[in-house]
């Protein structure tokens, strides 16, 4: 497991940007996830002020508390403003889950001095890992994708 991976799962103190008010898009179920595995998860949207019954807030600079890691779950026309953003409020880690990463963000986080896990999904690596992930994890262990 490669260091950047390492030091975002200890991280218990998330912003999550990607929920989404209706509660169907990926983000709301890393949400409810990671919350039972015992991170605290901010939820950052711009325009909602409650997701699921928990309020939110419309930037990563608008954070009451200091996230630790930013954790990722929109789509790639959004992720560029994201790492910006976070660079911009001093956040250093960022967790992409599939489907964010653009080809630009390797040149992107280099530039902005960010750590950026990509093409990794966080569920399989956030202890305690459960369900079908401890079996997608167990696969990727054996070939070598861990």
């Amino acid at each position: 497991m490669n260091k950047t991976i390492e030091d975002f799962i200890h991280f218990k103190r998330l912003a999550l940007v990607g929920a989404s008010r209706s509660g169907k898009k990926f983000g709301n179920s890393v949400y409810k996830e990671l919350t039972d595995r015992g991170y605290e998860i901010f939820l950052v949207h711009p325009e909602a002020r409650e997701i699921d019954g928990q309020p939110t807030y419309s930037s990563l600079a608008a954070l009451k508390e200091r996230a630790q890691g930013v954790l990722v779950c929109v789509s790639p026309a959004k992720t560029a403003d994201v790492l910006r953003e976070a660079a911009a409020a001093g956040i250093k880690y960022l967790w992409l889950q599939q489907g964010a990463e653009t080809p630009e963000v390797p040149a992107l986080a280099k530039e902005l001095n960010l750590n950026v896990v990509v093409k990794k999904c966080i569920l399989m690596y956030a202890e305690p890992v459960t369900s079908f992930h401890k079996f997608h994890r167990i696969v990727a262990r054996v070939f070598g994708g861990l």
